[in-house]
């Protein structure tokens, strides 16, 4: 791979997101909406997106505000369905650890679906990884820019779009797009089958606990098939006799 510039790492990252943000800004004006809809203040409505920045949890969050769901359950269903992202930060820490807290701070605020899953492949491709934190960055937030934005734009212009238009769809689409493609061993493919399965079952459930019970199964299969899977023997190099050091810049 050629050298590499932070500019040009995160000009890359940015232009990574611009199919995914076709399906994101869309959702994020669904929220908008529906937020104000259940209630709560356009100001409200837009710090959720600043402060949470998490799509799922704030859908979930504000149906659940909206119908006077106790606290304690709200806090218990998005943390779950949050809790892939501590499977994230563990799948892109060997790259960020030799980066300063701050960097680490700002990259986990940024850290998403979608980020992820063109961020992961960057660093998977290997090469230069000096300035790739950059190409996280850009990723991060191009996705923060456009939520905020379409976020605004539901909930201040939110009555001007025609119900015809039908947005909702996109929600469903976007993340079966980011799903699909991360869909490369079974342990991946084991989870979202088995989470796909309990969502559809258990989709009547009060509380939005099939979401709930879905994420831990599904979290749980995978896991449990990841652990099972046979480990590959390193080869030893013949080549010479002196040691191989792998190291991240």
């Amino acid at each position: 791979m050629n050298s590499t510039t932070p500019r040009s790492e995160f000009l890359a990252g940015c232009r990574s997101q611009l199919p995914i943000i076709m399906g994101t800004m869309p959702f994020g004006m669904i929220f908008g909406v529906l937020a104000v809809s259940a209630g709560l203040p356009q100001s409200l409505a837009q710090s959720m997106s600043f402060i949470v920045f998490a799509g799922s949890s704030q859908f979930v969050g504000q149906q659940m505000l909206g119908v006077g769901e106790p606290a304690l359950i709200l806090l218990l269903t998005t943390l779950v369905i949050n809790l892939r992202h501590v499977l994230y930060s563990a799948s892109v820490e060997p790259y960020i650890k030799h980066l300063p807290a701050r960097w680490k701070y700002l990259l986990a605020y940024l850290l998403t679906d979608e980020a992820y899953a063109t961020t992961i492949v960057r660093y998977r491709q290997g090469g230069e990884l000096r300035h790739a934190h950059w190409f996280f960055l850009g990723a991060g937030f191009t996705l923060w820019f456009s939520w905020q934005l379409s976020t605004a734009v539901g909930v201040f212009l939110g009555k001007e779009i025609p119900p015809s238009w039908s947005l909702d769809f996109t929600m469903a689409v976007t993340f079966i797009g980011i799903v699909v493609v991360s869909l490369k061993d079974r342990a991946s493919l084991a989870a979202a089958l088995s989470a796909g399965i309990v969502a559809v079952v258990a989709f009547d459930l009060p509380s939005k606990l099939g979401l709930m019970l879905a994420a831990l199964i599904g979290i749980g299969v995978g896991m449990m098939v990841e652990n099972n899977r046979p480990i590959a023997q390193p080869q030893a190099d013949k080549s010479t006799n002196a040691p191989h050091t792998n190291f991240h810049e």
